[in-house]
């Protein structure tokens, strides 16, 4: 069975995601926390992500970087926009692991 694609774009379908059926907890790299998630399990969206994103950015660490920035010479906007790019760069991969769980 393949998707249609609509507008340039394949909708995602449950077949996308494969359900993982052997038994892997006896492997010395199995552990709980780091276990896969079954697919019922995974209930994040966008808004979640979106949350994580904000809340790890938002922090003191962040105040103290761009204090540092400024401190080292960069005007305030020079230290916001490096800030934020530096913030884009990690959200690239936290959004395209989000399909793993």
């Amino acid at each position: 069975m393949t998707a249609r694609i609509v507008g340039g774009h394949r909708p995602p379908l449950q077949q996308d995601f494969v359900e993982l059926k052997q038994d892997i907890s006896g492997s010395p790299l199995w552990n709980r926390d780091l276990a896969p998630t079954t697919i019922r399990e995974r209930t994040w969206s966008t808004w979640n992500i979106a949350a994580l994103w904000i809340g790890m950015s938002v922090v003191i660490t962040t105040y103290t970087l761009a204090g540092g920035f400024i401190e080292a010479g960069m005007n305030w906007w020079q230290a916001m926009i490096t800030i934020l790019l530096g913030n884009t760069i990690v959200l690239v991969p936290m959004v395209l692991n989000k399909p793993c769980g």
